[in-house]
């Protein structure tokens, strides 16, 4: 005969199991947000790196060739994987928009842009400086 405890028990059999296989798709779904923010932190990085080194090869070309200068920009742009939207030369400063597409689960395809200013650094006076 069966008593009270036994047909308890006999009710919650394979419950770890349960509670095993929902905290390991706990667990990996955690695991898929943070590689997703990682990827898009890199990707911010990387778009917001490409417009400072364009901006500032622009600006060096500026200076003996100004007419040259954007299309530096937009070569050393696609180099790096990411395409140059905007390119202004003001005088010796250029300012540079960069762009990169990406694709975020649960979210969809989003744009990151960059932007950089370079241009020639102005010396400051000594009297100026206390």
């Amino acid at each position: 005969m069966i008593d009270r405890r036994e047909r308890d028990r006999a009710g919650e059999r394979g419950s770890a199991t349960l509670w095993g296989v929902a905290l390991m798709g706990l667990l990996m779904a955690i695991a898929m947000a943070f590689a997703t923010v990682g990827s898009v932190r890199v990707a911010r990085h990387r778009v917001a790196g490409a417009a400072d080194l364009s901006a500032l090869a622009a600006a060096r070309v500026a200076m003996v060739d100004p007419d040259g200068a954007c299309d530096r920009a937009s070569a050393l742009a696609e180099q790096n994987g990411v395409k140059l939207i905007h390119c202004t030369l003001t005088g010796d400063v250029v300012d540079v928009w960069t762009s990169l597409p990406v694709v975020v689960p649960l979210v969809g395809p989003r744009t990151l842009t960059g932007r950089a200013r370079a241009g020639p650094a102005v010396p400051i006076p000594l009297t100026e400086v206390r």
